[in-house]
């Protein structure tokens, strides 16, 4: 029977679909990465999510974030992402949990359940601990470096940490997680030399600080605030639901070109098989006028 993930299946199977609908996925931060990581996931037809953030939305949010609308500005983001989820899929399950992810609060939070987890915060201290604590579980974990001040798209790469270049979040955390012995690690990261905010009194978040009152951090808590563009952030989200859901699946892109490819070689194989017995009938009527219906002599004639 059809439903909203019909055309998911018609790519990928059903099996690969049963898979999707029982994984569990982590997204730690859900602002402008983390938010289209869950859209895509969500759409993807994965059944369980824990989204992790203690921010809420703020109109600064809204160039891109996905669940960041007029209408949501003061909301918890992990909540504003659950309704989004909810009204993708109704029978998805979906905790939320308000809160920042630092060592005073890793232990609400028990890796094993997760099938994988997302690293999009902010902090270097947060992504650090996340992949850590999801490495000691054997669980597999993508981390985003940084996407603000960048307009290029098509600069995002994923690659193993110590394979990054050109990214200077990308260096502190090779540094401190070579500190800490950890070998590998799969990544989001851009080549794009990032861009110096353009200093604007009239939209300075420093002077004009329109963080809803509630907000955990305002802008005066942040040592900087980047620039960032809609393009960056929600390509980066995407490529990691791709990623996450290719390997929640075992997808395989090189074999499924090549069954795909073998199918139509067979296929064309039959066609040409089929022209040439056609082609031989049709001599073989020539040859023989009693065997050729517009050739046998009609009876009464």
């Amino acid at each position: 029977m059809q439903n909203q993930f019909s055309r998911t299946q018609m790519l990928l199977g059903a099996e690969a679909m049963d898979k999707l609908k029982e994984s569990h996925v982590a997204i730690f931060g859900i602002g402008g990465v983390g938010g289209y990581v869950v859209e895509a996931l969500a759409r993807a037809g994965v059944g369980h999510f824990d989204l992790i953030d203690d921010d809420v939305v703020c109109l600064t949010n809204i160039n891109r974030q996905i669940h960041a609308t007029t209408k949501t500005i003061g909301h918890p983001k992990v909540e504003a992402g659950r309704e989004r989820i909810l009204l993708i899929n109704p029978h998805a399950d979906v905790v939320t949990h308000q809160t920042f992810f630092l060592p005073d609060t890793k232990d609400e939070f028990d890796f094993t359940q997760y099938d994988y987890v997302v690293d999009a915060v902010d902090t270097v201290t947060a992504k650090i601990l996340i992949i850590e604590e999801a490495q000691k579980a054997g669980v597999p974990v993508i981390s985003c470096m940084g996407c603000g001040n960048r307009m290029d798209p098509s600069q995002l790469h994923i690659t193993d940490i110590y394979k990054t270049e050109k990214d200077p979040l990308s260096k502190v955390m090779r540094r401190e997680l070579r500190k800490r012995g950890i070998r590998k690690c799969t990544v989001l990261f851009s080549t794009e030399t990032a861009l110096a905010p353009i200093e604007d009194p009239e939209i300075s978040c420093r002077e004009h600080c329109v963080c809803p009152p509630d907000s955990p951090r305002s802008c005066n808590d942040r040592r900087a605030i980047p620039a960032s563009s809609p393009f960056v952030p929600s390509a980066a989200g995407l490529l990691i639901a791709s990623k996450v859901t290719s390997d929640l699946i075992g997808f395989d892109h090189a074999a499924r070109e090549k069954e795909d490819l073998e199918k139509k070689l067979k296929k064309r194989e039959l066609f040409c098989a089929g022209r040439a017995l056609r082609e031989k009938l049709r001599n073989s009527s020539a040859d023989n006028p009693d065997t050729d219906p517009e050739k046998r002599v009609k009876p009464y004639d």
